[in-house]
């Protein structure tokens, strides 16, 4: 994909940002961090379990035979490699998750569910799905879900 160009031919990366492109990048940001400390407040109070615990067990409850490794789940999550493996340090001391060496090769680790993490999962899956519906699809109507999925999709 190319980079878009602004008005004059000079690339949107070497100019300054006008206006309604600063509002909206701050809008967004904003809007973002609203949600998700809506979302993260609402898990760690009633669950226990902060956002990114909760991406980890989605992804690994996802994944074939509930396991991925450690590369995958970082690259499916959003935090970096240190950051993951703090986390699922945590997990693995809550039973939540169980590392091993990876069979196949030996050379790698991978992460699997247990099923006291997918218990933990199906617990916390309400009280995050009610927040979405409550903190973002309710807010939007139907035209602004698809007009946001397919933004979202042309930034992914």
């Amino acid at each position: 994909m190319s980079p878009r160009v602004a008005p004059g031919g000079v690339p949107a990366s070497r100019r300054w940002l006008g206006p309604d492109e600063l509002t909206a990048w701050r809008a967004y940001l904003r809007g973002h961090a609203c949600v998700t400390r809506a979302l993260e407040t609402e898990l760690v109070v009633g669950q226990s379990l902060s956002l990114a615990s909760y991406d980890v067990l989605v992804q690994l409850a996802a994944a074939p035979e509930r396991r991925l490794r450690m590369t995958e789940l970082a690259d499916a999550v959003l935090l970096s490699r240190s950051g993951l493996t703090r986390l699922v340090d945590r997990l693995e001391r809550g039973g939540l998750v169980v590392r091993a060496p990876v069979a196949e090769d030996g050379r790698g680790v991978a992460a699997t569910l247990t099923e006291r993490g997918l218990e933990r999962l199906r617990a916390a899956s309400r009280t995050h799905l009610e927040g979405v519906a409550r903190h973002f699809v309710a807010r939007l109507d139907q035209g602004e879900l698809s007009e946001l999925r397919r933004i979202s999709e042309l930034l992914a």
